[in-house]
């Protein structure tokens, strides 16, 4: 399937793009395995026969120097005459035969004049040179030529003089076949050579396809998610390399997303069942107000302080539900903070605010890392909470910072309000949690779960619980750990 861009040019799809990709990577593994493979065993080939090569020729040149050599003494020590190198000896122990006994040589006789007396088998050339060795008058003296052709081979002959002008004996060496064995070994070199690379390439394909056939399903998975908006798919995940560690993070991540949806969902349930009686409430008002003439001076009185009332209430659960949803956000970077000093910036405004006398207790360092704006909205939530329920009271609301033990920073805000029961203290910072006793009272039941929010993001966890002599203690701890 091909799209069209904005440039006029056809642009594959972005699933079969990935799936080239993933191919394209087989690929590319399976050649690099070829490239190595040549790469090896070209050197191992020609290292090897080049040695190879080398040792042969190096071997068949001393054998022939040899029995060159020994042809020399043989001369030197013995007054021989062509005759005595003839073929015709049929006890085969002349000295002929120990020359093509020896190295497989062939031998041919030259007379005094330089001509073929007893021909070799094939016959040799007789140039100048080697009629000058058959005219010499001393014994040993010695002619060599390389590269003689043959009858189409090659050979090395070698002319040794018999002295007093006897004549001479020609030793040849055929190394024509020495090449051709070279020749045949360098073919079987690169037949092996190619046997390699092949099966190199073969094994590359199949590792390759081992380890992309992973890629290839976790890019189906993803894909498949990203048409779906489905979350709760299975990722594959197996093995302990980077390809398996791959799998285990893209795992992490659809999970952090699915509870993210989730939370959203909920998210969206409760604000819509909140909303839905404040916002039924103030339709019925607005209503009567059509008939506000009709009413009474002490019921349209009544009518528009329900009305103030419900907008506060209404506007407080939205700003309620902006907060919740903006703790969620954690673009701001951390910092060193005093979580102390933010509590007296919590305290200061709050005083004024409710006209109540509020403490704060420190001790020791109660520095962390974490996002001021957070910490801060976490303190004033939990400070709001104790005057609303503590309207009465003429005790002062305490705010106590202390770091415990483990490195952790304690915030507490302590009360004499009507406390809390064992279930209050377990759903208290559930949103939109309201104690029975609370539900006449102002409030959308989004503070404490904002605490609960902030003091997670930083590593921590609230707490609540009723107050020694009544009232409530309710808080948090962090680490400065936070979490993205």
């Amino acid at each position: 399937m091909l799209r069209r861009e904005d440039t006029g040019a056809l642009a594959p799809h972005p699933r079969h793009f990935a799936r080239w990709r993933a191919r394209s990577l087989r690929t590319t593994l399976a050649i690099a395995f070829v490239l190595v493979a040549i790469g090896v065993t070209a050197l191992v080939g020609v290292l090897s026969y080049r040695s190879a090569a080398r040792l042969v020729r190096v071997d068949q040149e001393a054998v022939f120097d040899e029995v060159v050599h020994d042809l020399r003494v043989q001369v030197r020590q013995h007054v021989l005459t062509p005759h005595d190198f003839a073929s015709g000896d049929p006890d085969h122990d002349g000295p002929r035969d120990q020359l093509t006994r020896r190295a497989g040589t062939d031998v041919q006789v030259l007379d005094a004049h330089g001509d073929p007396l007893d021909e070799g088998r094939p016959p040799l050339p007789v140039d100048a040179e080697s009629r000058r060795m058959a005219d010499a008058a001393t014994a040993g003296t010695l002619a060599k030529a390389d590269d003689v052709r043959i009858g189409g081979d090659e050979y090395r002959v070698a002319t040794v003089a018999l002295g007093g002008r006897r004549g001479a004996v020609q030793v040849a060496q055929e190394f024509s076949d020495t090449e051709d064995l070279l020749k045949e070994l360098q073919k079987r070199t690169l037949l092996f050579a190619a046997a390699v690379v092949l099966a190199a390439g073969l094994f590359g394909w199949w590792l390759a396809g081992r380890i992309t056939s992973r890629l290839v399903r976790l890019a189906d998975t993803a894909e498949h998610v990203a048409s779906t908006g489905r979350f709760d798919v299975a990722v594959p995940v197996t093995g302990g390399d980077e390809v398996a560690s791959l799998g285990r993070s893209f795992h992490r991540m659809l999970g952090r997303l699915a509870r993210s949806v989730e939370d959203q969902r909920r998210l969206v349930q409760d604000a819509g069942h909140e909303l839905r009686t404040p916002l039924t409430s103030l339709r019925t008002n607005i209503s009567l107000l059509r008939r506000i003439d009709e009413l009474p001076r002490a019921a349209r009185a009544e009518l528009v302080d329900d009305l103030t009332l419900e907008s506060r209430e209404l506007t407080d659960l939205v700003n309620g539900l902006v907060d919740l949803a903006a703790g969620h956000q954690n673009d701001e970077p951390p910092v060193a903070v005093a979580l102390a000093d933010i509590a007296e910036d919590v305290a200061a405004p709050a005083r004024r605010r409710t006209g109540r006398t509020i403490t704060v207790r420190s001790s020791a360092d109660t520095t962390v890392m974490g996002r001021p704006p957070q910490l801060q909205r976490a303190l004033s939530n939990l400070v709001e909470n104790a005057a609303k329920f503590d309207t009465d009271g003429t005790e002062p609301i305490e705010i106590v910072i202390a770091r415990v033990s483990g490195g952790s920073v304690r915030a507490e805000v302590l009360d004499r309000g009507p406390g809390l029961t064992d279930v209050d203290a377990e759903r208290v910072f559930d949103r939109f949690y309201r104690a029975p006793a609370a539900r006449s009272l102002p409030g959308s039941g989004l503070g404490l779960s904002i605490v609960r929010d902030v003091a997670t993001a930083h590593g921590g966890a609230p707490f609540a619980a009723r107050r020694e002599g009544g009232g409530a203690v309710i808080g948090f701890t962090i680490t400065g750990a936070l979490l993205d």
